[in-house]
């Protein structure tokens, strides 16, 4: 008994009411109907068995996203970053330059801050600005406490 040309016209109409391609393959019949379905010439006789629930589409089946989901969750709170999970050095995962960048331009932008704020002098703000090149500096708290040394109090720390 042949249901190749049932099959394929039953995948034409799946396809037309899921608005997305439905191969034979995912076409299902019932066992118990085979003769019913062998005798359905018509686009009309396959629909109505359609609706009658004689043939149906599978569904589709795909890879669930919910482990990968709570896996990069995790990964953006700053897990799962241990020894075994790293490949590369540490220069890179973060290089020097970038991480220097970051910390000079932070300095940089303290310094003007300063300048701006009348806190340190034209003079006073290059002296530090030099020294902050120099790479004298490890942090901004760290230039804060040598600028507090030098005997220039700076504001917000009560």
């Amino acid at each position: 008994m042949m249901i190749t040309n049932q099959k394929r016209m039953a995948a034409q109409i799946f396809s037309k009411r899921e608005g997305r391609v439905v191969g034979i393959h995912r076409v299902r019949i019932d066992p118990d109907y085979l003769d019913e379905v062998a005798d359905a010439v018509q686009n009309e006789d396959v629909r109505s068995l359609i609706d009658s629930g004689i043939i149906t589409a599978k569904p589709i089946v795909g890879t669930s996203r919910s482990r990968a989901r709570k896996a990069s969750q995790q990964k953006s709170k700053g897990r799962r970053k241990g020894q075994g999970s790293r490949s590369g050095s540490a220069n890179a995962r973060s290089p020097r330059k970038q991480r220097w960048m970051t910390r000079i331009r932070a300095q940089r932008r303290v310094l003007r801050e300063l300048r701006e704020g009348k806190s340190i002098t034209p003079s006073q703000y290059r002296h530090f600005y030099l020294k902050a090149k120099g790479g004298s500096y490890r942090s901004i708290a760290h230039m804060r406490s040598n600028l507090e040394l030098e005997g220039i109090s700076i504001g917000g720390e009560q």
